[in-house]
C-alpha cells in the first residue's frame, strides 16, 4: 500500500468564499426629520453592535462602519437620501432585516428617545 503524501492544495474559489464572504445589501431612505443625526446615528451603532456581522452604510461607493458614531455623522445623511447597506457574516441576515426595517419605520427613533426621556425624570 502507498500513501501518498503529498500536502492537497485547496481550492482557490473554497478559500474565497470564506475569506471574502458574499455581502447582503439593501438600500434605506433616511427618514428622520434632520437626517441621521446624533440621536438616530447613536441608535444605529447600539443595534450594529448586537450583531456580529460586518454592517457598512454608505452613498456613491463610500461605505462607512455602522459600528461607529463618527463615521455615520461623516456621511452627512439629510432626510431623504438613499443609502446602501451591505452586511456581511454569521448573522447578516437577522442585522439586515432589524436595520432595513428600523429605517422604515422612523418612530422606532422617536419611541426610543422617549423611553429615555422618561429614565431621566
Amino acid at each position: 500500500m502507498t500513501i501518498n503524501s503529498s500536502p492537497v492544495e485547496p481550492d482557490a474559489a473554497i478559500i474565497t468564499k470564506f475569506m471574502n464572504p458574499p455581502s447582503l445589501t439593501s438600500e434605506v431612505v433616511v427618514r428622520f426629520p434632520g437626517g441621521l443625526h446624533m440621536r438616530p446615528a447613536d441608535k444605529l451603532v447600539r443595534l450594529a453592535g448586537g450583531f456580529g456581522a460586518t454592517i457598512e452604510i454608505g452613498r456613491g461607493g463610500e461605505m462607512m462602519d455602522c459600528k461607529s458614531i463618527l463615521s455615520l455623522l461623516t456621511l452627512g445623511a439629510a432626510e431623504g437620501d438613499t443609502l446602501q447597506l451591505a452586511v456581511s457574516g454569521p448573522d447578516a441576515a437577522e442585522a439586515l432585516d432589524l436595520i432595513v426595517q428600523w429605517f422604515e419605520n422612523p418612530n422606532l427613533e422617536q419611541d426610543s428617545a422617549e423611553d429615555t426621556a422618561g429614565v431621566a425624570e
